[in-house]
């Protein structure tokens, strides 16, 4: 194990009550307000991550077995377009929104300002510890906030190198790190101050907690979760595409990705031509055997990789199925013949491991997808714009895809989060700044003129009320 150092979690009250108070204190000389801070900030932080890359990609390797290219695609490029997309449109975010005022009120303006919200706390996962530490913390810089970013010690060698990354940019009374178990993290912080924003990305479980912690300070709180994501493959699709893309999704991180296909949900008269294919595309993406290719990465422990192998008894294993303990290595596998109401059919997958079922009629797919409801993403692969038509619109999803899976997560012009049980709130570009500012509502009155209806003695104005709403 790697030591961690900086701050730990199993620092005194005493101390997590002063490293809130400072930051409290900075964002109050209103520092972090102005364009240019934000700016300089947000340049401060990609010089940093360019600095690092190279440690970056080496940490990601150590913590999770991603190839360079992985790395590099799913976490550090990502993080240089969200700066690059946030630095080219932050000053018209911050720009204040005129919009009408009845005439009843004249003669007035209305004007709405983005106006930061304060001390915000990060909490990060594990199974994309670079990406999802920086991409909340870039839209909090820009939204003009101090940060308390606490990362995961699951990912310990990414979590070391960002915590010497941070402490080296940024002074503690702007952007503070935390490490170690985070327990404790409720109680000493959540529970006990009025922080401005809490953004929380992880299970559904801990959502819960934080969530509930959050509520006796009334905080707002941002929560990313998981969910059953299916992946929709109709009687029309083009099947050599959506085997290849399925594939790619489903392996990337070794499957350790909160919008990976969860499960195969495949029209009955295609489902043997599909399944041929994703097994070929299998062999042609990570070769026989996926344990010898340097593009094939590793489940993040011993515990995780546990759960995953209990999965393989819960259906008849048709593709892969092979565990290396000593390695942390899970083969590619594709199971069907699962019983609905089994835990690879209700708990969030969160590895390398596709079930997959059939269904003849949409309603029927419809159906299975209902059982799990509210999931992170859905992906629909078909030609039919009828039929993604029909998934789109009947069911509630965060975000997706047709014909592709995955990459609307890379895509800073739209907004990516849960609905209901897989989340609640959003960000990536603008809706990022969105999420880490509020919108302050002012309305000027010019004093040149003022009308009297407004004052006793009322007499009849009443009347003119009645026109002007009439």
């Amino acid at each position: 194990m790697v030591a961690i150092p900086h701050h730990q979690l199993s620092l005194s009250q005493p101390e997590i009550d002063d490293l809130f108070a400072s930051q409290k204190q900075f964002f109050a000389s209103g520092v972090t307000r102005t364009l240019q801070f934000r700016q300089g900030m947000l340049a401060t932080l990609k010089k940093a991550i360019q600095r690092h890359e190279q440690d970056i990609l080496a940490a990601l390797s150590k913590d999770l077995g991603n190839p360079a290219f992985e790395a590099y695609g799913k976490e550090v490029g990502l993080l240089y377009a969200e700066i690059d997309h946030t630095l080219k449109h932050l000053r018209s975010w911050m720009q204040p929104e005129r919009v009408p005022t009845p005439l009843l009120f004249f003669p007035s303006k209305s004007v709405i300002y983005s106006d930061p919200l304060g001390v915000t706390l990060i909490i990060a996962p594990w199974n994309y510890p670079a990406m999802l530490s920086l991409s909340p913390l870039i839209a909090a810089i820009a939204g003009g906030n101090t940060s308390i970013v606490k990362l995961s010690e699951m990912a310990t060698h990414t979590a070391v190198l960002l915590t010497k990354m941070l402490t080296e940019c940024f002074e503690e009374q702007y952007i503070a790190v935390l490490n170690g178990p985070g327990h404790f993290l409720g109680e000493m912080l959540i529970e006990r101050h009025h922080l401005d924003h809490v953004f929380f990305t992880g299970s559904s479980t801990v959502g819960k907690k934080i969530l509930a912690s959050a509520a006796k300070q009334l905080t707002p709180v941002t929560l990313e979760l998981g969910g059953k994501s299916p992946c929709i493959v109709a009687a029309d699709a083009n099947l050599e595409h959506a085997a290849k893309k399925i594939v790619w999704s489903k392996t990337l991180n070794t499957g350790q990705t909160c919008v990976a296909p969860d499960y195969l949900l495949v029209h009955r008269s295609v489902k043997t031509q599909l399944v041929e294919k994703i097994k070929a595309a299998l062999v042609r993406q990570y070769g026989d055997n996926p344990a010898h290719s340097p593009d094939y990465g590793r489940i993040i422990n011993a515990q995780r990789l546990d759960v995953l192998e209990s999965y393989l008894t819960q259906g008849q294993v048709i593709f892969g199925g092979q565990v290396i303990k000593s390695e942390l290595y899970m083969a590619p596998t594709l199971l069907e013949g699962m019983a609905p109401d089994s835990p690879v059919m209700t708990e969030e997958i969160f590895g390398p491991l596709l079930p997959i079922l059939v269904y003849d009629t949409l309603e029927e797919a419809e159906a299975w997808v209902q059982r799990n409801p509210y999931p992170l993403a859905l992906y629909v692969y078909t030609q039919s714009d009828e039929t993604a038509k029909f998934f789109t619109e009947r069911l509630q999803f965060g975000g997706g895809c047709i014909n592709n899976s995955l990459v609307h997560l890379g895509n800073s012009n739209l907004p990516f989060g849960g609905v209901g049980s897989s989340g609640m709130g959003q960000y990536h570009g603008h809706e990022g700044f969105r999420t880490f500012t509020r919108r302050k509502s002012v309305q000027t009155t010019s004093t040149w003129f003022d009308l009297p209806l407004w004052y006793p003695p009322y007499k009849n104005n009443i009347r003119w009320l009645r026109k002007y709403f009439g």
